[in-house]
């Protein structure tokens, strides 16, 4: 007998585990088992766009935090790239993330109800940078550096907002070609922000684009030699981080539980928390607030219509 039509899709979608199959309805968002009535832990995570053990370190204190004011279990749980957290989130694993532009928009569109609640007063005007390596001889300038074509570049994560989606599509803006494409040699991708910025100061690549603010981070802490790596070009604003809600909190921790989340995330004045996020203060966001990014993404394949 042959296979019912949505039965041979369904398998084939959890085969190929294909973006387009958008999950409707989570149940496993309240442990690894997918028992969700088992516990109640408010699991979270975020991309990976630093040193690995330095980001558990300071999400161990948003736990904390969430955990006291939200009277509830907080965990953060590491993901080990950008695609391992949107994986988490999709499959459950995770309630609430700490997502880059692109990831967040790719999360949402994975899981039915998702929402962006809450973002860095910084993030609607968020900026990248493109560095260089001193001995390129490349300054600061308003212009973008068309002279970097034909040097050696790094992108961060291929998933990226700061480190990648944008920087292509500001490259694509003023070069009229795929950012891939236009670069004489092949281009690099670092996997996070922090390893673009060491790879340009030791010249393994002599620009790349990287978060203005894990720059700035970096050379505040002294972890980076501004004289080694430089900044040429700051790109125009667009909006980036944010932090994405599963729906399954409803579920978990009742109805209304969201909004009290954001309220509490919103609510953050603890220097150490903001500095953590490097943000000065948090505000409210909407998934709507996210549409460029939508757009960008998809003209440039890296999401489904």
């Amino acid at each position: 007998m042959k296979p019912q039509p949505i039965v041979a899709g369904l398998a084939i979608c959890a085969l190929l585990l294909a973006p387009s199959c958008k999950k409707d309805d989570s149940t496993n968002a309240g442990n690894s088992n997918g028992d969700a009535s088992a516990t109640k832990i408010l699991r979270f995570s975020a991309i990976p766009d630093e040193n690995t053990t330095e980001q558990t370190a300071k999400f161990s204190k948003f736990a904390e935090y969430l955990s006291t004011e939200l009277n509830v279990q907080a965990e953060f749980v590491p993901a080990t790239d950008y695609g391992a957290s949107v994986d988490k989130f999709v499959n459950g694993e995770i309630h609430l993330a700490w997502f880059g532009g692109l990831t967040g928009v790719q999360a949402r569109a994975e899981v039915q109800g998702a929402r962006a609640i809450a973002q860095g007063i910084e993030d609607p005007n968020y900026i990248s940078y493109f560095i260089a390596n001193a001995e390129t001889g490349l300054e600061l300038s308003d212009e973008f550096p068309a002279a970097i074509k034909d040097m050696k570049f790094t992108f961060g994560s291929e998933k990226s907002t700061s480190g990648r989606l944008m920087p292509s599509f500001f490259i694509e803006q003023n070069t009229g070609t795929d950012a891939i494409k236009w670069f004489t040699n092949p281009v690099g991708f670092s996997g996070a922000h922090d390893k673009t910025a060491k790879l340009v100061e030791a010249g393994t690549f002599q620009v790349g684009a990287l978060s203005y603010k894990k720059y700035d981070s970096m050379v505040e802490k002294g972890d980076l030699d501004a004289n080694k790596c430089r900044i040429i070009w700051k790109t125009p604003p667009y909006a980036d981080y944010n932090w994405t809600a599963h729906p399954d909190l409803e579920k978990i921790f009742g109805a209304g539980f969201t909004d009290k989340l954001q309220a509490t995330l919103i609510a953050i004045d603890d220097p150490a928390l903001l500095k953590a996020l490097t943000r000065s203060k948090i505000i409210a966001a909407k998934n709507e607030d996210f549409q460029a990014i939508v757009d960008v993404a998809k003209e440039l394949k890296l999401l489904n219509d």
